[in-house]
Formats: C-alpha cells, sequence, structure tokens
C-alpha cells in the first residue's frame, strides 16, 4: 500500500499481521536499544528493521544495522535516507538514495478515531475546521486519524533537514480528498516557522500522499531536491 504514495525512486518494503520474535533479527549492535523493553516493543522494533533490510537489498546496499540517533531518529548506512512506521498489525520502511530525495516521512496508523482530546491537542483552529467539514461529507474516513499521521509524516520528513522539534502547532495541513472512491489522496503541509533549506532554497512547506485501507491510514512525504 505504502509505494502507491512515494515516487519511484524509493523503495519500500510492508509486513502485515502481528510480528513473529525477530529477536534473532537483530544486530548485536540493535540489541541494547530495546533491552529492557517489553516483548511487544522488541517485536516491533526488530522486525520493522526487517524490513528496512530487505529494502536496503533492493537498493543493492549491504544490509546493516538501524541504530537510533536524536530524538529516536533512524540512522541509516552513508548515501540513504528514509523512514520507518509501525503499529497494530503493520510495519513498513521505505529508502531512497540521497541523491534522490532530500528527505522521507511516512507513518502507519489504526484507521479509528483518535482517542478523546487528542484532535484538540494536535489540531490548529483552521484544521479543526476542515475537519467538521471532511467528516459531515465522508464520515466513513477518520479524518482526525489521518490528520495526526499526516503531521507525524511531516515531521519524520522535517527532521534529518533540521535536527530540529516540530510541535504539532508548527503546521497547518489540509487534507485533500481524491476524486475517486474517497479511500486516497493528498494534504499540503505549510511550515509556521522557517523551514528547512534544502540545495540552497528554503522550503515553505511539504506535499505529501495518504491513502486509507485494510484497517490502516497510511501517509508520506516526499521531500525533493532542488
Amino acid at each position: 500500500m505504502i509505494e502507491e504514495l512515494l515516487p519511484e525512486s524509493v523503495v519500500a518494503v510492508e509486513a502485515f499481521g502481528e510480528p513473529e520474535d525477530a529477536d534473532g533479527a537483530l544486530y548485536p549492535e540493535e540489541l541494547p536499544l530495546v533491552a529492557r523493553a517489553v516483548a511487544k516493543r522488541r517485536r516491533e522494533f526488530a522486525s520493522v528493521r526487517v524490513c528496512a533490510r530487505h529494502a536496503m537489498e533492493k537498493l543493492g546496499v549491504p544490509p546493516a544495522p538501524v541504530l537510533t540517533g536524536e530524538r529516536g531518529a533512524p540512522l541509516w548506512p552513508e548515501g540513504l535516507t528514509g523512514s520507518m512506521t509501525h503499529c497494530d498489525g503493520y510495519r513498513a520502511a521505505a529508502l531512497v538514495r540521497t541523491g534522490e530525495l532530500a528527505s522521507l516521512g511516512i507513518d502507519g496508523e489504526t484507521h479509528a478515531a483518535l482517542p478523546e482530546g487528542v484532535l484538540d491537542a494536535i489540531a490548529l483552529p483552521g484544521e479543526r475546521e476542515r475537519h467538521a467539514a471532511l467528516a459531515a461529507a465522508r464520515p466513513d474516513v477518520h479524518w482526525d486519524r489521518l490528520l495526526f499521521s499526516a503531521k507525524e509524516s511531516v515531521y519524520k520528513a522535517w527532521f534529518p533537514l533540521t535536527r530540529a522539534w516540530l510541535d504539532f502547532s508548527e503546521a497547518d495541513i489540509e487534507l485533500v480528498p481524491g476524486a475517486d472512491d474517497g479511500t486516497r489522496g493528498v494534504f499540503h503541509a505549510r511550515l509556521l516557522v522557517p523551514g528547512p533549506v534544502v540545495d540552497g532554497v528554503r522550503r515553505a512547506g511539504f506535499e505529501g500522499r495518504w491513502v486509507t485501507g485494510d484497517g490502516l491510514v497510511l501517509t508520506a512525504v516526499s521531500v525533493p531536491r532542488g
């Protein structure tokens, strides 16, 4: 599913269902990162890295450990950039060569309403107004969860370019349904703080795509070069 949201230069690998015990798939360098984690967290951590290593192989790159850096961001082999995500029943990793894209962010969420109060915590007034209109027109889509996922993808694309925090209130996101059956579309993210400089150009925002299906909401942001 995630591949349809990404440029052809990106390699994505997904896994569905509940992950099996994959501790044996971890590299020695990765084991300390989840040494104190509960079993569910270890399985998710390991299985999404299995996806990442398959993506490396598809790009012709030897599989390597995926450690974590500042704020938990994944550390990719030199020459690659990418993103990972996992939720109940789903894991995915997307990788691309840095010469093709400046940055990449993906997010997967269960297609269900956000817990009470979360929308108010993450959404700007304009976003809440647009959410109400979308929810009235298409109540079969959990637009609150979709907005949350889009903000996660924006942050994942933002952080490698800035090494700075981006608050939920610092990006105004407009979700746009597609013209088909309403299960996919695009979104526009307008940054409310100075954007990253990419190849000498300051970015005022990001563009993304979304899809729903199989009980999931998936979003992706690709930041082009130039």
